[in-house]
């Protein structure tokens, strides 16, 4: 069984995932990273994939991709640092990122890269869903490699639920028409969709990500949810003093 199927089987409520950016703050901090989020007792880790025009990421990942692509990032290097993954940690690791460095990569033996080190899923925004279904489900189903859906605000309620029908893992609930980054709480406009989410007895577990930035926003996103992703509020924690280690498991210890 895949590792994220196997989460949500085993734990139903309150799951944490957390996004970095590969090669950020330096370009060998992969594993150390991946290595402490482990320690402090993250459910899940989602590795972006730098790139240089990073639509959907507010300023904070932007500048997090744009620095690690100054380090020297790439997919390529990415997978140099990720044979010993399975040796540091055994919870599910999705990859988030866009398209084009796939394509250039090649999507096959990116998927095969993947299961080699021991990727779990693959969150691809601006890959449209009928071409996924239609050019690529069999190999990710070979590869025994999830792809992850976006569902937004503006979605109408046919396409979630066509959504739904099609994913194997779990839903990424973006909470905002707008780009990654934290927010104090969630408006009513907000609430109201995470309920109509709630609503539409969805077969597929769901985590809510954009806006999740301390325990307030955690909370609240985890009762009408599986749980959270958080991104921009981790990367401006590991800007603080301190060392990585420390930084990191302070920032989840104001989590939960």
């Amino acid at each position: 069984m895949n590792r994220i199927n196997k989460l949500f089987e085993n734990r139903k409520k309150k799951i944490l995932s957390v996004y970095f950016t590969a090669g950020y703050p330096e370009l060998n901090n992969t594993l150390e990273i991946i290595r402490e989020l482990d320690k402090s007792g993250v459910d899940m880790i989602e590795i972006g994939m730098p790139f240089s025009d990073p639509v959907a990421d507010g300023p904070v990942i932007q500048r997090s991709s744009e620095k690690a692509l100054k380090n020297g990032m790439s997919l390529n290097l990415l997978f140099e640092q990720l044979p010993a993954l399975r040796e540091i940690t055994d919870i599910p690791i999705v990859l988030m990122g866009y398209i084009n460095p796939v394509f250039r990569f090649g999507v096959e033996k990116f998927l095969r890269k993947c299961s080699e080190t021991g990727i779990d899923g693959i969150i691809i925004p601006d890959l449209p869903v009928e071409e996924y279904i239609e050019s690529y489900e069999s190999l990710f189903k070979s590869y025994n490699i999830l792809n992850v859906f976006l569902v937004s605000p503006q979605t109408p309620e046919e396409r979630i639920l066509y959504l739904d029908r099609n994913s194997k893992g779990f839903l990424y609930i973006v909470s905002t028409a707008a780009t990654t980054g934290g927010t104090k709480k969630f408006d009513r406009s907000q609430i109201n969709y995470f309920r109509k989410m709630d609503d539409l007895n969805l077969k597929t577990p769901r985590l809510i990500g954009f806006g999740i930035s301390d325990k307030t926003t955690y909370e609240q996103a985890c009762e009408y949810s599986d749980g959270v992703i958080i991104g921009s509020a981790f990367i401006k924690s590991l800007d603080e003093k301190g060392s990585l280690p420390e930084k990191i498991h302070r920032f989840v210890r104001t989590i939960r």
